[in-house]
Formats: C-alpha cells, sequence, structure tokens
C-alpha cells in the first residue's frame, strides 16, 4: 500500500448538520459522529478495515472503482475452528469475493444497473449508499456489514428504497453455498461454511417504500447447522455495543474534534477484538494472523492496563485471564516465560527467546492491578508479578541493565544484548510493585527494596545507553548503536526526563519523523505505530505539550481521515498496514497517561499531571472507570498559569488549583 499524502493539519470547528473535516483528507467527521467519504471523491480508491465478535473476525477489503461502482472482498476469520498444525496462524481463513446482491433483479435487470455510489460512512459498522436507475425505474441501495457479537457469522444487511414513479418488481433468488472443509486439516474434523440470502423471493416495492434483506457467512464444526440469524437483532446488538464503547464510557471532550473522534474510534478496535476461547476470553491481534491467543507485549503491556479506565468488564475480564495464562510458566528453574501463549491456551510461541518478556508482563500486570483497584486481582497477581521482577534482577549484566536476547521486534532491526525498552519497563514495573506492596500489606522492606532498585536502575540506564547518537544527547538503543531509533522514547513514557528534550528533538526530527509517525530506525522505510503512540505519550509525560498537540492531530488526521482509516495500524511495509487492535489501547493510553498525566499508584489514588495545551480553554475526560469507581475530569484554564482541575464522583465535587506542569495526588472514596 502507498504511502499517505502529506496533509494540511487545520481542524474546522462546525456545528449543526455541518461536517468537521481536515482540509485534503478522503474522509470528514459527521454529526453522528461516523466518518464518511463522499462516493465521487477521489476515485478510484481501496482500503481495508477490519472488524470482530466474540467467534469471528473479518477483513473487508472494499473501495469504489473508476465507475462508481461499490467493490468488497471479505477476508472471513475463524478462531475458533482451528487447523492443523495448531499454530498462531491456525485459524479456519477464507477470502470470499461471494456478495447476494449480483443475482439480484430490479424490473428483470440488475438490481447494480449503473450503481453509483454516494457515500461510505463508517462507525464500528461499513454503511455504503449508492444510486442506481435502469428500466422503468430509480432506486437507492443501502449496504451495511458487521460482525455479529456472539455468533461466528459476518452479517450483511440491505434496503432498497424506490426513489421512482412506478412499482418495482425485485426478485431475491435463494443465493446460498455451502462448502466443507478437509477434515483432516481441522483441528475438529471437518467444518461446514454456509453463504446464505434473507427474505429470498419476488417482491413488489411501491414508489417510497423500503426493501429490506440480509445474507451471512457463517462456519461452524461438524455437521452443525448454520443458524438463521435475525439480521436486524444482530445489527442492534452491534449497534449496542458500539454506543458502548463510543459514547457511555471513557468519554473526551476537548476542542479538537480530530482527536476526541480518534480517541472514541480507538475504544471500538481496541474493545472488540476478544475472542471467546476454550481457555477463557483472549483479546487477540488480528490482521488475519493472530487469534485466540496472547503476547506479552500486546495484550499484557500495551492494552490490559487500558481496559480498567474504559470500564469494559469484557475487556477486564481478558486481562486478568491473559495474566493467569502467564502465570502459569513460572518456574524455579528461572526459565523465560513465554512470549505468546497460543492456540486457544493450548501451546506456547517463544521462537524469538527472550525478548524481555518478563519485563513486559511485570509492567502490564502491576499497572492493571493498580488502576483495576480490586485487591482480589492483585493478589491474585502478586507472585506473578513478583517472579517477573525476580527473574529480571537475575537477568542483569554486570553494568545493571536488563539482558535479553532480543526485543518485541523480534530481531526485524538489532537490539544488541540488553535494550533500552526492557530495562525502562522493568524500571516503572518496579514503581508500580512497590506501590501495590503498601496496598497489599507486603511489609515497608518490600516496598523499599523495590524503590531502591527503581534507583539503582535508572543510574544504570543512564550510564548504560545514555549517549550522543547522530548528534543528540539522547540514548542508545543497545551498546554500539550509532543510529537514531524510536524506541528512545520509552524512557519519557516510564518518568525518566535526564534527556528528555535532546530525546524529543531527536525524534521530531527529519531523521526519524515522517507524515507516518515514526521511523523504526533513521534512514529506513519502516514504520511502526506502536513506537510513534509510546513517544506521543511521553512527549506529553515529559511536558512539551505543545509540540505533542501538534503532532497527535497530525498523526491523528492521517490515520481517521486519510487513505486508510479508521484505527491505529501494526507496522509498513510489513503486514500491509493491518488495523490490529493492541494499538489502538496505545492511542487511548497518550490521553489518559499522556495529556491527562494519569499515573495509578494505588487501588483508589493516582498522581494526575494534566497537560493542558495553551489554545484550549478545557478539556474533560468522563466516566474513567479505573480504581472501582466510575468518575470525571474536568481541566481548565485559570490566570498566572494555573488550571482548575474538578474531580466529580457519585455526583460529589473536589476541586484542585495547580500550577501548570504540577503533579497532584488525587483520592478516590
Amino acid at each position: 500500500m502507498k504511502l499517505f499524502n502529506v496533509l494540511l493539519f487545520s481542524s474546522l470547528l462546525l456545528s449543526g448538520t455541518e461536517l468537521a473535516a481536515e482540509e485534503n483528507t478522503r474522509w470528514q467527521i459527521a454529526p453522528d459522529s461516523s466518518i464518511v467519504w463522499q462516493g465521487n471523491q477521489g476515485i478510484p480508491h481501496q482500503d481495508h478495515l477490519e472488524m470482530s465478535g466474540k467467534t469471528v473476525s473479518v477483513v473487508l477489503r472494499y473501495g469504489i472503482d473508476s465507475q462508481g461502482q461499490f467493490q468488497i472482498n471479505k477476508s472471513m476469520v475463524w478462531p475458533l475452528l482451528r487447523t492443523i498444525p495448531n499454530n498462531t496462524h491456525a485459524s479456519l481463513m477464507r477470502r470470499y469475493d461471494w456478495n447476494t446482491l449480483d443475482c439480484i433483479t430490479v424490473n428483470g435487470q440488475s438490481l447494480l444497473s449503473g450503481e453509483k455510489v454516494q457515500e461510505i460512512k463508517i462507525k464500528g459498522n461499513l454503511s455504503v449508499k449508492s444510486q442506481a436507475q435502469g428500466r422503468g425505474g430509480q432506486w437507492e441501495i443501502i449496504r451495511e456489514y458487521f460482525p455479529s457479537t456472539e455468533h461466528p457469522a459476518f452479517m450483511e444487511s440491505y434496503k432498497i428504497v424506490n426513489h421512482g414513479k412506478g412499482n418495482l418488481t425485485i426478485e431475491i433468488p435463494q443465493n446460498e453455498f455451502t462448502a466443507k472443509t478437509n477434515p483432516k486439516q481441522g483441528v475438529k474434523g471437518a467444518y461446514t461454511i454456509t453463504g446464505k440470502t434473507y427474505n429470498t423471493g419476488c417482491h413488489t416495492l411501491s414508489p417510497g417504500d423500503t426493501l429490506s434483506f440480509g445474507a451471512s457467512l457463517s462456519a461452524y464444526a461438524g455437521t452443525v447447522p448454520a443458524q438463521l440469524l435475525p439480521v436486524a437483532e444482530e445489527k442492534s446488538k452491534r449497534d449496542s455495543l458500539v454506543r458502548l464503547w463510543m459514547s457511555r464510557q471513557l468519554i473526551l471532550d476537548t476542542p479538537d474534534p480530530v482527536i476526541n473522534q480518534m480517541f472514541a474510534f480507538s475504544k471500538i478496535r481496541a474493545c472488540e477484538s476478544i475472542y471467546e476461547t476454550q481457555g477463557g476470553p483472549m483479546h487477540g491481534p488480528g490482521g488475519e494472523s493472530y487469534y485466540a491467543a496472547i503476547w506479552a507485549n500486546d495484550q499484557a503491556e500495551y492494552v490490559n492496563p487500558y481496559f480498567p479506565f474504559v470500564g469494559y468488564d469484557y475487556g477486564n475480564e481478558s486481562a486478568r485471564n491473559a495474566f493467569r495464562h502467564f502465570a502459569r510458566f513460572m518456574n524455579e528453574a528461572w526459565k523465560p516465560i513465554p512470549s505468546s501463549i497460543i492456540a486457544e491456551g493450548l501451546d506456547i510461541w517463544n521462537g524469538a527467546g527472550d525478548r524481555g518478556d518478563a519485563a513486559m508482563i511485570a509492567y502490564g500486570a502491576a499497572r492493571y492491578a493498580l488502576a483495576l483497584g480490586d485487591r482480589k486481582t492483585a493478589e491474585e497477581l502478586w507472585p506473578l508479578i513478583t517472579w517477573c521482577l525476580e527473574y529480571c534482577q537475575r537477568n542483569l549484566n554486570e553494568k545493571g541493565v536488563v539482558a535479553s536476547d532480543t526485543d518485541e521486534l523480534e530481531n526485524r532491526f538489532p537490539s544488541g544484548d540488553a535494550n533500552l525498552c526492557t530495562s525502562s519497563l522493568y524500571y516503572d514495573a518496579l514503581l508500580s510493585a512497590s506501590y501495590l506492596a503498601e496496598e497489599l500489606q507486603k511489609g515497608k522492606k518490600t516496598a523499599a527494596t523495590y524503590q531502591k532498585q527503581a534507583k539503582e536502575l535508572r543510574q544504570h540506564i543512564e550510564e548504560y545507553f545514555g549517549a550522543t547518537v547522530e548528534g543528540f544527547n539522547t540514548y542508545a538503543y543497545y551498546q554500539g548503536n550509532d543510529v537514531l531509533r524510536s524506541w528512545i522514547c520509552i524512557p519519557l513514557t516510564v518518568g525518566i526526563y535526564e534527556r528528555a528534550q535532546a530525546t524529543i528533538d531527536a525524534l521530531f526530527s527529519p531523521r526519524l519523523w515522517t507524515e507516518n509517525g515514526l521511523l523504526t530506525q533513521a534512514g529506513s522505510k519502516t514504520f511502526w505505530d506502536r513506537s510513534t503512540l509510546y513517544a506521543l505519550r511521553g512527549v506529553y509525560a515529559a511536558g512539551e505539550t505543545e509540540k505533542a498537540t501538534d503532532y497527535l492531530h497530525r498523526y491523528s488526521a492521517v490515520r481517521l481521515l486519510g487513505e486508510h482509516v479508521p484505527y491505529a495500524i501494526e507496522a509498513w511495509p510489513e503486514g500491509e498496514q493491518r488495523h490490529l487492535s493492541a494499538e489502538s489501547g496505545l492511542y487511548g493510553r497518550i490521553i489518559t497517561e499522556g495529556i491527562f498525566g494519569i499515573r495509578p499508584c494505588g487501588f483508589k489514588s493516582f498522581n494526575l499531571t494534566p497537560r493542558l495545551p495553551q489554545n484550549w480553554q478545557k478539556m474533560s475526560l468522563r466516566r474513567i472507570g479505573a480504581f472501582q469507581s466510575t468518575f470525571d475530569l474536568e481541566i481548565s484554564r485559570l490566570p498566572k498559569n494555573k488550571l482548575k482541575v474538578r474531580v466529580i464522583q457519585e455526583g460529589k465535587v473536589k476541586e484542585y488549583t495547580i500550577k501548570e506542569s504540577e503533579t497532584v495526588r488525587i483520592r478516590l472514596t
């Protein structure tokens, strides 16, 4: 896929029925919080989008051709129908061009005769409106595509609206198919894949009336018959979940509509990609590769610490389940915990050796336990956290930083014998563990030990990794590294600011920053969104609010309204810029931990360091679900470089007046 064109980034704040748009962007933000592409603009154009339910996922490759007609290909994934060998990528997958509209006639000719797409909309679902005309009439076609929330089915909802003056005779044939897979290739033998069309037959449609019908693609084990799922009911369930994620939990309100919208959409992708496996709910990255499995980075490190803030029960359940799976592999021989637990929890993958996985797990589990605020869960996770911390301590090299075989990029780029990312995550995990030790009453000595180890490690990080690289007084990602790397941002995200200014200058220099965010390594063409998302969070944490907001807006405009929308992506050129789900969790954490500066330090307490941009008078984050509470945060500007902080919990308001860049400890009831 081509790189995106450079965009002009200036927000238009519009009201009423107008659209909020970025100049020179393909997509616009609509009043109903969808994004819209007007079909007569910039064609032909193709894109792809992933959507998921508990037992199905689909990557839609869709677009408009040069004649204005809609095109779609459905890449189906059934994570619970395992194939042989039952490895990381062993979900049943099929790509289909099957389109139930191809066989439908209106007054004896094709329904799609002369079709011109008017608009495509995305809001959790993909919706398409088009106009067509032919023998004796003209009509509107409305398509909507979405996954079933519970069933292994991809649903298609269709409407035909008669805009002509005469009746339309519409024939919908029984356009169905059944395919049986090779029983030798399935863990459960043969699988049955079915395509079904609903409300078939001959229909007469009067002027102004609407005909509704639907279709589905589903798969089942053995001879279990495909269910006839009510399309309207399935759509209602999906719409309800999308509303829950977008507008009923963790609601961001700032003067920037692009950031607001990108944040709302990021919750959809972060929350939808959880599969109900035999090993419990497993959050999976997706991307036609990674399902019914968990990773120490994507799940433990990236998205699990975010779920308490979203207040999504099923997300929190998947996080607890992930940590329980990792805890199965603690051992007295101090062998590394696997990087990934795959095949619904039945197998593991550790093909890259120790990637610093113990640091990732300790970091994520400790932050998750604090933010969740549930003592029982924290007690359950404590042995895993302490085991991982001890593993890291035992793997300190002679210079006092953590040694590992590689990092989360798994030898795609060099990482030496010890890398900056692993030691930084371990440092943050030690701080979180000291807070947890106090909350769980594990003894003052335990908390003090972790604080001491963190202090020593911070000094060793400075001594071992601190270096001048390409003229910037920043960090060498590993010893001997003399080329700028995007992961120099990691210390900023964990409160290490000794080299903050030079690191920020390096990150935003032409050597690393592009219109698609950070290059993984200066001089390469490869970018991974995860490092950009970490960097933006870290730049906020370091207090460079104006620069961070400028670049966050730019990044958000590209991902939300540009040529490949509407979520954070994995990488390029690898993976064709897949919409892996945990990256959307990292986007959300830019807001919670970066802009609002929330750092959990107790079951009912957190440090707050808000970063209100100079041209914003106020911002709010409402219905925050963390710390076993539901509360709002409101930040507004006061004279003389001061901020007012309002914490609203169960109708009660606490107010604080602080200086800009000041940290205040918030204690909830």
